[in-house]
């Protein structure tokens, strides 16, 4: 079973990042995916989900800045952000909201925004 996001890194406000999660065959095949992070001192959120067939929702803070996507045939799941914001710094974590529900979480990616 496997989950681990990578390509964070520090960027500054205004820049652009590519996001990736590798995940094992059976949870890629979970419907839907998402994305989630948590910012220092706060809660993890829930920022965008996509389901099988491509469809995407977004948390409305991110709307218009990210977009999730996915390659089945790698069973890969990208974050792609844009105009990034101070406030979008947190650690990023992919995960199937099913096994989220069962706080079962794999390895995230941080990403800083210095402003």
């Amino acid at each position: 079973v496997q989950l681990q996001a990578s390509g964070g890194g520090l960027v500054q406000a205004g820049g652009s990042l590519r996001l990736s999660c590798a995940a094992s065959g059976g949870i890629f095949s979970l419907n839907p995916l998402a994305w989630y992070r948590q910012a220092p001192g706060k809660q993890r959120e829930l920022v965008a989900t996509i389901t099988s067939d491509g469809s995407a929702n977004y948390a409305d803070s991110v709307k218009g800045r990210f977009i999730i996507s996915r390659d089945n045939a790698k069973n890969t799941l990208y974050l792609q952000i844009v105009t990034l914001k101070p406030e979008d710094t947190a650690v990023y974590y992919c995960n199937a909201p099913s096994l989220a529900t069962l706080n079962f979480w794999g390895q995230g990616t941080l990403v800083t925004v210095s402003s």
